[in-house]
């Protein structure tokens, strides 16, 4: 639903409220002009979104991703300050799948459209971390585990960030690693 289609309905609320005001049905009034509140709430924060935030929370990751394709063009459809919030929750829907590139690029997004809460712009940086852990880039990988810890402020990803601060101290498998067993193989052996 178009955003100012909810502005629209809201104050067919509370016209409708005052018409009944005026009609000496002042309880059936209020009652109105309260329901009002709800389409300028969702507003602000789009009925899908919480509903997927909602399933994140029950770890029902893809009931999540169907409320989110629900949201067909986002720039119409949210406000402004919940464009963050739609590519950080399908980034962590996507996540699940272990598509890091994905995962990657809609973290940016979510970053660069801008995080409200300092925990979700601690996951977001997490994951970008383990994105660059994962493509081989170790000093932008600690970089970014750095960033994540310190706005990880109540140490809910404590857990995570040492698990993959581990996992950088780890040697990386090259490519073009041999094997030691290998009997030498060359012009003069």
């Amino acid at each position: 639903m178009n955003t100012y289609i909810k502005f629209v309905i809201a104050a067919i609320f509370i016209g409708f409220g005052i018409f009944l005001m005026f009609n000496r049905n002042i309880g059936w009034g209020i009652v109105m002009v309260i329901l009002a509140a709800i389409p300028i709430l969702l507003f602000y924060k789009n009925e899908y979104i919480l509903l997927a935030f909602w399933q994140l929370r029950k770890q029902n990751f893809e009931k999540a991703n169907q409320f989110l394709s629900n949201i067909k063009n986002f720039e119409s459809q949210l406000h402004k300050s919940q464009y963050g919030y739609y590519h950080y929750l399908i980034g962590l829907t996507t996540a699940q799948e272990n598509n890091p590139a994905k995962t990657e690029a809609l973290m940016k997004k979510a970053l660069d459209y801008g995080l409200n809460m300092k925990h979700d712009r601690a996951m977001a940086t997490l994951n970008l971390a383990a994105g660059a852990m994962a493509k081989g880039r170790r000093q932008e990988a600690t970089k970014l585990l750095e960033e994540a810890r310190s706005l990880d402020s109540a140490g809910m990803m404590t857990d995570q960030i040492k698990m993959l601060k581990e996992q950088l101290k780890m040697p990386s498998m090259q490519k073009h690693m041999h094997n030691p067993h290998m009997r030498q193989r060359g012009k003069f052996h």
